[in-house]
């Protein structure tokens, strides 16, 4: 294990750990989520023992009400993003529930609606988590075979996921 990756967990944890009791502002979330996701990106997938267990609060703290659940959309968005990246991580197997699951689809989908409004603070997030555009062209939408429930379709979902981005994504 190189020490790259020994502080990335200890990070991991610290966190984890404070997401667990996230602070009142919501200016301090979103910085603490951004931060989250910056350092699970460098998490590959199929990770050590170690690094499951340093990603146990993080995985736990995302799915809370307070956050998963959040009146506000931008919030909802940034906790995707980052869950987005734990389940690149740990695919194929999901760490939360067929219900969480629904309902973190269900965000993602919700998401599609902010695309057109450039200004909101989870553009990027929901443009990064959601789908890669490459030269006016979709390649791929990541990990959604990973977040989409059993009940659902999968080729029904991509079908309407597609359908949709001419009316968000304006030129």
């Amino acid at each position: 294990m190189t020490s790259f990756d020994k502080e990335l967990e200890k990070q991991l944890k610290e966190t984890g750990n404070r997401l667990l009791n996230p602070p009142s502002s919501i200016d301090d979330l979103f910085i603490l989520l951004d931060e989250i996701k910056n350092l699970l990106t460098y998490v590959e997938q199929a990770p050590s023992k170690l690094m499951r267990d340093a990603l146990l609060p993080l995985v736990k703290a995302l799915i809370t009400n307070k956050l998963l659940r959040n009146a506000e959309m931008d919030m909802k968005i940034s906790v995707v993003s980052c869950i987005t990246e734990i389940t690149r991580i740990t695919a194929p197997d999901t760490p939360y529930k067929d219900e969480q699951m629904k309902e973190i689809f269900q965000l993602i989908v919700a998401a599609f609606e902010t695309l057109s409004n450039l200004a909101t603070h989870s553009y990027t997030k929901v443009d990064n988590a959601v789908f890669l555009m490459v030269q006016d062209e979709i390649v791929m939408i990541p990990h959604i075979d990973f977040v989409i429930p059993e009940e659902f379709d999968v080729v029904e979902c991509k079908v309407f996921v597609f359908s949709m981005l001419p009316k968000l994504i304006r030129v």
